[in-house]
């Protein structure tokens, strides 16, 4: 996980959340996210280096739609990057004040 983008792991969070993680879903959560429109020629090439890397594995949703699943070793290393991160902002107290 060390080796990934911050918008990678933005990827891998956001389809591990989805009931139907799809491109278009996909991109429609980080558009929200982002406050901006991600364009197909960020996130696309972003998605295969996922799958290349073995954290997301591709499917077909149907003829013109491919659907992601984070893979066991993707679920893994999720988890131990956010047992790294917990160690650094477990004691971080949020201000429900402005």
């Amino acid at each position: 996980m060390y080796d990934l983008t911050g918008f990678q792991r933005d990827i891998l969070y956001v389809i591990i959340g989805l009931e139907e993680p799809h491109g278009l879903a996909v991109k429609a959560e980080l558009d929200d996210y982002y406050e901006q429109e991600i364009n197909h020629g960020r996130l696309y090439p972003n998605l295969d280096d996922l799958v290349d890397k073995g954290l997301l594995k591709k499917g077909e949703l149907d003829k013109r739609t491919n659907m992601y699943t984070v893979t066991q070793r993707g679920r893994r290393e999720i988890e131990a990057r956010r047992e790294w991160e917990s160690q650094y902002i477990e004691n971080i107290k949020v201000s429900t004040t402005s």
